[in-house]
């Protein structure tokens, strides 16, 4: 794929562990085995339809047309179910996008298959896992049709990103010449008393949360729900690994005023439920609060083993009826153990899946860690001293959210806002920094100085101190020794980045209001309105403090990372900053095709163009549109020359009778023509275009000859 090239060579991994013995033989795995695809059509199709520059912008197509387009080939699907079923293998499947083959292997039929011995490991935290000895081969029968095999090593990828407020015995931080983004809550609360309290220390209410008014004020969600837009029609999918209480949920709604949305959780590779946690619970009613009114919240579960997660990436896709407009994921892990667990063909096939997920118009949030700019942890889970960033928000195809922390006015205004940076209550900051795999895409050019991916893309507020008041009665992660009030103040990245989905749903229920397409893919969105003249209104430039912990992990002697710093515009610490939603929708109204209809067109009879000046036409679209016409004028036998109209918007489809304007000069060149008995003739086209004037769409010419 050409957009996966290696930058340095990855560091060792920190994933320590002990061999315990051959695995058993008759112990089951599921793997997945990325089939060989059209990658590079799959890539430039992605590229066309997310890039406001492109006259295929937003054209998405479906996933079934996709998977035909540029997923593997019926021979290749066939030959490996064939081969797959005849050794042995159960539960052998094509996935809905043609670009994974998933099957279930015992130990024994995987170490005859892929040549590689499998052991069980044990970790430094105590979990057992299932991992080979080498890299596994390819079985001669599938070469040419597979790309490797994941799944053989079982241990956990993915950490959760979810962070607990500080303990009930914590203080809120004197003032120092240690950079620290906690404060006290400011604005103004709203809600239950239970809730509006959440996560006070003694009987300061300073200390208590924030609470979904004041953050949704201070991103101007209300300027949206205002004119009605709830997420109505709207549907979000959350991947996740561990699970929730439908009844916090109806607790946290009751108490805020809320209304819930239906919730559908499906199991990735699962038997049964997971356990309510933390993270799930933060996601869903954080969601809840953004966009109340959503048609659906599908929490798709699922392992945190490598195959589990690739195939939970495209999970959201295959529902049928339930394709999300947005996906938000809150975990992830340092891209060197990405690596070391998947390879380099898992990761491209980690970013296959997300490219697709583009190519289908589906927009992919991640969250981009709480470690700062040194995303690797220890054993222990301290930071490594070592610049890294978290996957899979340094994916190209999907929006990295970083962390801030804000002051408030009174009526919930930000008065200040800067880079989540925590270095006493716990050590922690939002994720930023410059990519070790990836290079840098084509929409940070010119933005991004060196050849690696940056991430984050934006920011929303995701500090500790005071954080997010949420309900949570999951055991051990909300309700344990330490804590029996289900009122909690969290925080994380993990926060912003459901808050932030939840708001692109908003955006794409107001498109789509309009005739538009979906937002889609959102970072060349993003990286051309930071860019334009409007970052000023659609972005919070954060511009204090940074994301550096350096000088406080142990290991690294007071020494910072180097990275990295708030600045104004983008920066590796915040991206473009935090995002106005009221102003990102309306600046989005301007650049988003319209969903394409079908545009006709018709030439009025008896036209007198020299006398009148110009050509009509007729233009009809099916669906709002905006549409123009032109024409390509012929004298004699030399160069056509091109005469354009204006551009006009139709915003409920239907006719509009279009001028296409002649010149003084191009008069006279007529008329001079004419004299002479040369012929002049017309070639009229109607368009479908974008406000660029980009042609999205046109008609056949129709021929008009012009008489003196």
């Amino acid at each position: 794929m050409a957009a996966l090239a290696l930058l340095a060579p990855a560091a060792p991994s920190a994933r320590a562990f002990t061999a315990l013995g051959a695995a058993p033989a008759g112990t089951e795995l599921r793997v997945v085995l990325p089939l060989r695809v059209d990658a590079r059509g799959l890539e430039h199709f992605a590229r066309s339809v997310s890039d406001p520059r492109s006259p295929s912008y937003g054209r998405y197509e479906s996933v079934a047309e996709l998977s035909r387009r540029f997923g593997a080939t019926e021979t290749v699907r066939a030959r490996v179910l064939d081969y797959l079923r005849a050794t042995g293998a159960t539960d052998v499947r094509i996935d809905a996008t043609g670009l994974l083959a998933q099957a279930t292997l015992t130990v024994g039929l995987a170490q005859r298959l892929f040549g590689v011995p499998l052991r069980v490991r044990h970790s430094t935290n105590g979990a057992r896992f299932i991992a080979p000895t080498a890299a596994p081969g390819v079985p001669a029968a599938l070469r040419g049709l597979i790309e490797g095999v994941i799944g053989l090593d079982t241990e956990p990828l993915a950490e959760r990103d979810f962070e607990l407020r500080r303990s009930p015995r914590a203080t809120v931080r004197a003032a120092s010449s240690q950079p620290s983004s906690e404060t006290r809550r400011t604005g103004t609360p709203a809600g239950c008393p239970a809730g509006t309290s959440a996560g006070e220390l003694g009987a300061d209410p300073a200390t208590a949360g924030f609470t979904p008014n004041q953050y949704l004020d201070a991103y101007d969600f209300a300027a949206l729900h205002a004119g009605g837009a709830a997420g109505q029609g709207e549907r979000v999918a959350l991947i996740e690994i561990d699970g929730f209480k439908g009844s916090d949920v109806d607790a946290f709604a009751q108490c805020f005023g809320l209304s819930v949305p239906e919730i559908d959780t499906y199991g990735v590779n699962l038997s049964s439920p997971l356990p309510p946690g933390g993270e799930s619970t933060l996601d869903v009613e954080v969601l809840d609060a953004a966009a109340p009114s959503l048609r659906g919240i599908d929490v798709y579960e699922t392992n945190a083993s490598p195959s589990d997660l690739i195939g939970a990436l495209v999970a959201p896709l295959q529902v049928a009826g339930h394709k999300p407009q947005v996906v938000s994921a809150s975990l992830g892990l340092c891209e060197r153990d990405w690596r070391a667990a998947v390879g380099l063909s898992g990761l491209a096939t980690a970013e296959r899946a997300l490219e697709f997920g583009a190519a289908s118009g589906v927009s992919y949030l991640a969250s981009s860690g709480d470690a700062g700019s040194s995303d690797c942890r220890a054993s222990d889970g301290s930071p490594l001293d070592l610049l890294a960033v978290h996957y899979p928000a340094s994916s190209w195809w999907v929006t990295g959210v970083g962390g801030t922390n804000f002051s408030l006015t009174p009526s919930n205004q930000i008065a200040n806002q800067i880079v989540w940076n925590d270095t006493t209550d716990q050590l922690a900051a939002g994720g930023g920094g410059p990519s070790a795999l990836l290079r840098r895409p084509s929409y940070q050019d010119g933005v991004v100085a060196r050849d690696a991916r940056a991430v984050p893309d934006v920011a929303m507020l995701a500090d500790l101190m005071p954080g997010y008041a949420i309900y949570c009665t999951a055991t051990f992660d909300c309700i344990n020794s330490g804590n029996v009030n289900p009122w909690l103040t969290v925080g994380g990245t993990s926060a912003g980045t459901p808050l932030l989905a939840g708001g692109i749903a908003l955006v794409d229920q107001e498109l789509r209001g309009h005739g538009r397409q979906d937002a889609g893919f959102l970072n060349p969105l993003l990286y051309a309105l930071g860019r334009s003249q409007a970052r000023a209104s659609v972005f919070y430039d954060v511009t204090a403090i940074g994301n550096d912990l350096g000088p406080y992990i142990k290991s690294s002697g007071g020494r910072a990372l180097g990275c990295c710093s708030a600045t104004p515009g983008y920066d590796d610490a915040s991206g473009w900053g935090s995002v106005d939603l009221g102003r990102f929708a309306a600046e989005a109204l301007t650049i988003v095709a319209y969903a394409l209809g079908r545009v006709s067109l018709g030439l009025p009879a008896h036209q007198h163009p020299l006398a009148k000046r110009e050509i009509v036409a007729d233009v009809k679209c099916t669906r709002p549109s905006y549409v123009a016409a032109y024409a390509k004028v012929q004298i004699g036998h030399h160069t056509p020359f091109e005469v354009d109209s204006s551009i006009y918007d139709l915003p409920r489809g239907g006719r509009k009778a279009i001028t296409i304007g002649l010149s003084p000069h191009q008069r006279s060149a007529i008329r001079s023509a004419l004299r002479s008995h040369q012929s002049v003739l017309a070639t009229v086209y109607g368009v479908i275009v974008d406000r660029l004037g980009t042609i999205q769409a046109s008609t056949k010419g129709q021929r008009l000859a012009i008489r003196g």
